[in-house]
């Protein structure tokens, strides 16, 4: 199994949180990638079997719209019958930028895995360690 774990970060909150998830995948020996969502193009689904997204949630909490959403809107439909995961930081707010990501990825018939793991500003702590274990639940 190979996971991409993609990303964009504006502050380097949800960037902190792709690295935590990377090394509970790195502990239960998945083979992974992370990216920033700018380095990635539509082409990034054939190489993977899994992916875990990462954004952070931005103005009214919404996905950031110059650089991720158009390249989730670009794969979205490829998403068909894939195993997603979200993640990412925020500032204020009660989360409803990640249940209208969630509900976007079902739509789209992806197997989405539990809910978003969201991190209120930088993970620290119990913030790290819950990061991680999302990395290791998602490998199995």
């Amino acid at each position: 199994m190979r996971v991409a774990i993609i990303y964009w970060s504006g502050t380097g909150n949800t960037e902190s949180m792709a690295h935590l998830i990377a090394e509970g995948l790195a502990q239960a020996k998945i083979d992974y990638d992370v990216m920033p969502v700018s380095g990635c193009s539509s082409e990034v689904i054939d190489q993977y079997d899994r992916f875990m997204f990462g954004c952070p949630a931005m103005g009214d909490e919404e996905l950031e719209e110059s650089e991720f959403l158009p390249f989730f809107e670009s794969i979205e439909q490829k998403l068909t019958g894939k195993h997603i995961a979200l993640f990412g930081s925020y500032d204020w707010g009660d989360g409803q930028w990640m249940r209208s990501w969630e509900k976007q990825v079902i739509d789209n018939q992806a197997v989405l895995f539990e809910h978003g793991l969201i991190v209120q500003n930088t993970p620290t702590g119990p913030a790290q360690d819950a990061c991680r274990e999302f990395g290791k639940r998602f490998a199995a």
